[in-house]
């Protein structure tokens, strides 16, 4: 992961960024609290701290040794270190704090970011939202209920490669699209299985589990940075970065609803070790209006599509665009694939989507990706592994959110929930 440096943060001013330089006195600052430090969180905190008119109250992780680093970061910068605490709760009772960063593993995001809004807070949640569908659907629910601000951490969204890609495409410069394609070719290793262990000192472990099904025992392989092989905790390629590639495909073909008709395909053919989702997956997404999305992951292949790990394709009447969260994209026209206009080597979002985010806390405007935005794409990653579990054509009602005459299917929309961590549903 690359941190964001002051020096990266002042270059983002000269772009015309929304980023108050001079600090605002403490009555006047926004309070922040960064919920799980352990790899993007911690990036997060560093991006936050380039705002003045921001103070971290608090830094939140069940690891100690995850929180102490993460406030000595702050520390570092600001001369004081925050609140350290184990119990994302402590920071929900804090009147101290304005908003919430959610950067926990995946099983974690919804049932805090919902209970943060039900306590006053806004929330800026990584990606993907929603462990399941239905929490989707219930943080957007929130968010309206409580009039919360929600972004969620789709930082392309943000970039100027983006805005570029964004005006050409309204412009018709390829037709109408009516097909896109998303891809995430990363190579993966996985871990052999291994015997259970003591929980490392200074971890609540119990805590860090949560909402999912716990026995009491501690297996090394499920626990930081490996936990998104395991459903109980991750989404597996199509939910750690295909999020992203998602979303993008989903914006790029312009629809604003889920889709009808979900198919998908996968298998083990190369990675070895443990995991519990496909290491190569196809889904393909069919919506009312004549328009296909199609997904692709490879966790096998150390190369990707058009030279790119993760991209996307976005296919119309009379050309078409490679994009890519890399910070490139490149129009092609007709049979012969004439070159049209195109940017490399631009920014990828993350400072600008954070600043967006607090923006919007002052303003109260809607932020770039908002939770209705959020759900609509994360949606995409629930439906595809659904269709992959079900192994069949599913039939989807988009108002309803619910599978036509499939009950088997519907059950997979949700899940269970350890006590006390259910979530409220309704919020």
């Amino acid at each position: 992961m690359k941190h964001i440096t002051r020096r990266e943060a002042i270059g983002a001013t000269a772009a015309g960024l929304a980023i108050r330089a001079s600090a605002a006195s403490p009555n006047e600052q926004i309070g922040v609290s960064v919920i799980g430090v352990g790899g993007m969180g911690h990036g997060h905190v560093e991006r936050v701290l380039t705002r003045g008119d921001v103070r971290i109250v608090s830094i939140c992780d069940v690891d100690q040794s995850n929180a102490e680093r993460a406030g000595q970061t702050v520390n570092s910068d600001r001369g004081k270190t925050p609140k350290l605490v184990e119990d994302f709760r402590t920071v929900l009772d804090d009147k101290e704090v304005d908003a919430v960063v959610v950067a926990t593993p995946h099983h974690w995001h919804a049932p805090i970011a919902v209970r943060a809004m039900q306590a006053g807070k806004d929330v800026y949640i990584e990606k993907p939202a929603s462990h399941v569908f239905r929490e989707g659907r219930l943080l957007v629910e929130a968010a309206k209920k409580y009039g919360r601000i929600v972004q969620h951490g789709t930082q392309m969204r943000s970039s100027e490669v983006t805005k570029k890609a964004d005006e050409l495409l309204k412009e018709g410069i390829i037709g109408e699209v009516k097909m896109s394609k998303a891809w995430n070719c990363q190579r993966h290793t996985h871990r052999q299985p291994v015997a259970d262990a003591q929980v490392p000192p200074g971890v609540n472990y119990d805590l860090w589990v949560g909402p999912a099904a716990f026995d009491g025992s501690f297996n090394p392989n499920r626990y930081n940075r490996n936990w998104n092989w395991y459903r109980a905790f991750g989404n597996g390629d199509i939910g750690g970065d295909g999020p992203h590639d998602i979303d993008l495909a989903r914006w790029g073909l312009g629809v604003e609803t889920h889709p009808n008709r979900v198919t998908a395909h996968g298998s083990r053919i190369d990675l070895q070790g443990e995991r519990e989702f496909p290491d190569n997956m196809m889904v393909a997404y069919h919506y009312d209006e004549g328009k296909v999305l199609i997904y692709e992951d490879r966790g096998w292949t150390p190369y990707g599509l058009h030279g790119f790990d993760s991209g996307n394709a976005f296919y119309g009447t009379d050309g078409y665009m490679v994009f890519s969260r890399r910070g490139y994209f490149q129009v092609y026209w007709g049979r012969e694939e004439q070159k049209g206009p195109g940017m490399a080597h631009g920014p990828t979002g993350h400072p600008e989507h954070m600043y967006n985010f607090l923006d919007c806390v002052r303003s109260r405007q809607q932020p770039i990706a908002n939770a209705e935005v959020a759900h609509l794409s994360c949606g995409l990653v629930h439906l595809g592994e659904i269709a992959y579990r079900a192994g069949r054509v599913l039939h989807f009602d988009p108002e309803k959110e619910k599978f036509i005459n499939d009950p088997e299917a519907d059950k997979l929309l949700t899940k269970d929930y350890r006590e006390p961590w259910s979530m409220p549903d309704p919020v």
